[in-house]
C-alpha cells in the first residue's frame, strides 16, 4: 500500500525504514521487523510505521507482536485510513468489522486511481464491467434506460459500457480521485462523491437530487468493499424507479456465512445473504450468474453477478 511509505518526519527512521523496506522485497521479513522496530524508536508516533512493522511482523509469523503493532496503529491514527482494524479482525484480536472505515476505502482508491485501469483489465483479468453489461443486455433486451446510477462508478469502467443505452448517466465515489479519472473520460452527465455505508439521508445520492429517479442501478466491483449491505438496500429502495433495475456483484461467500471478511481485506457474500435483502426491500431476482471475476495473486476470484428489479 501506498500508505505506508508515507514518512516519519524524521530522517535516520525514514532511512532505516527504507532498508527495512528492502529486507522484507529480498524474504529477509525477521530482519526487517528488527529494523523497523529500530526505526520506530526515533519515531514512535508514526502511525503507518507500525502499520508497516505489523505487515512484517506478521509474514514472519510472530503474530502477537503484529497485534500489538496494528493496536499502535489504531492508537495514532483512529480515523483508520490503513485499515488496521480489519487487519485485527482477520488475527483474531477483533470483531470484525461490519463496514471497513471510509477513510481506509477512499484513501485506497485515491491512491490506485492513476493505475487503475490498468491494473484491473492487463494484470488482473478484470471482467465485471463487460459481464455485468451483458447479463443486462440479455435479460432487458438491450433496452434504453432514461436514468442510470452508478455506484461506486470508479473511473467510468462500468459507465463506458452502458453511456450508449442511457439517455442520463450519473456516477457517484467515495475517492475524489476516482471520480476525476472518470470525468476526464467525459461520459457522465454528473459525477458526485457519495458514501454507500451511511444512511439515505447522509450518504450524498439525494439531498437536492429526486429520490425515486434511476431505471437502472448499478455497483460493479463495489459491494466488497462494504461489509453488512443493509445501508446500500436502503439507498436503492430510496434511488430506484418502481421496476426500476439494479445490478450487482459480489465475491462469492459460502452459503453458511452470510458476508465474511477476506485476507484481500474485501467481503465476500453469499447469494442466500443478498436474496433475503433483496426481498426484504421490495427486489425480484431476475437474473443470477456465478463467474469469475479477476485475479488476486495469481488465483482466480468467485463472484456472483446479480439483477434485481423493483416492485411497482
Amino acid at each position: 500500500m501506498i500508505f505506508n511509505q508515507l514518512s516519519s518526519g524524521d530522517l535516520i527512521a525514514d532511512r532505516r525504514a527504507d532498508y527495512a523496506n528492502m529486507l522484507a522485497e529480498s524474504g529477509e521479513l525477521q530482519a526487517a521487523a528488527e529494523l523497523m522496530a529500530q526505526a520506530l524508536e526515533l519515531a514512535p508516533n508514526w502511525a503507518a510505521g507500525w502499520f508497516r512493522l505489523a505487515d512484517y511482523e506478521e509474514k514472519s509469523g510472530r503474530k502477537e507482536a503484529a497485534i500489538e503493532a496494528l493496536g499502535n496503529t489504531l492508537r495514532l491514527n483512529p480515523d483508520d485510513i490503513f485499515g488496521a482494524s480489519l487487519k485485527l479482525a482477520l488475527l483474531g484480536a477483533a470483531e470484525t468489522p461490519e463496514q471497513p472505515p471510509s477513510t481506509y476505502v477512499e484513501r485506497l482508491f485515491d491512491d490506485y486511481a492513476e493505475r487503475f485501469d490498468e491494473a484491473l483489465t492487463e494484470k488482473l483479468n478484470y471482467s465485471v464491467p463487460e459481464k455485468l453489461a451483458a447479463l443486462i443486455d440479455r435479460t432487458s433486451g438491450r433496452r434504453r434506460f432514461r436514468y442510470v446510477t452508478d455506484l461506486g462508478c470508479g473511473t467510468g469502467l462500468f459507465g463506458e459500457r452502458v453511456r450508449d443505452r442511457a439517455d442520463f448517466l450519473e456516477g457517484f465515489d467515495l475517492s475524489a480521485n476516482m471520480l476525476a479519472k472518470a470525468e476526464g473520460k467525459a461520459i457522465y452527465d454528473r459525477l458526485s462523491q457519495a458514501d454507500l455505508s451511511l444512511l439515505p439521508e447522509v450518504c450524498g445520492l439525494f439531498g437536492e437530487l429526486e429520490e425515486r429517479r434511476a431505471d437502472l442501478a448499478s455497483a460493479a466491483d463495489v459491494l466488497m468493499y462494504l461489509g453488512n449491505l443493509e445501508s446500500v438496500f436502503l439507498i436503492i429502495d430510496r434511488l430506484l424507479k418502481p421496476e426500476g433495475f439494479f445490478a450487482f456483484s459480489v465475491e462469492k461467500a459460502a452459503a453458511e456465512e452470510g458476508f465474511v471478511l477476506r485476507p484481500s481485506l474485501r467481503y465476500a457474500h453469499s447469494e442466500l445473504y443478498v436474496a433475503s435483502l433483496c426481498a426484504g426491500h421490495g427486489l425480484s431476482l431476475i437474473a443470477i450468474e456465478h463467474t469469475i471475476i479477476r485475479m488476486d495473486a495469481g488465483l482466480p476470484v468467485s463472484g456472483i453477478l446479480f439483477l434485481a428489479r423493483k416492485g411497482a
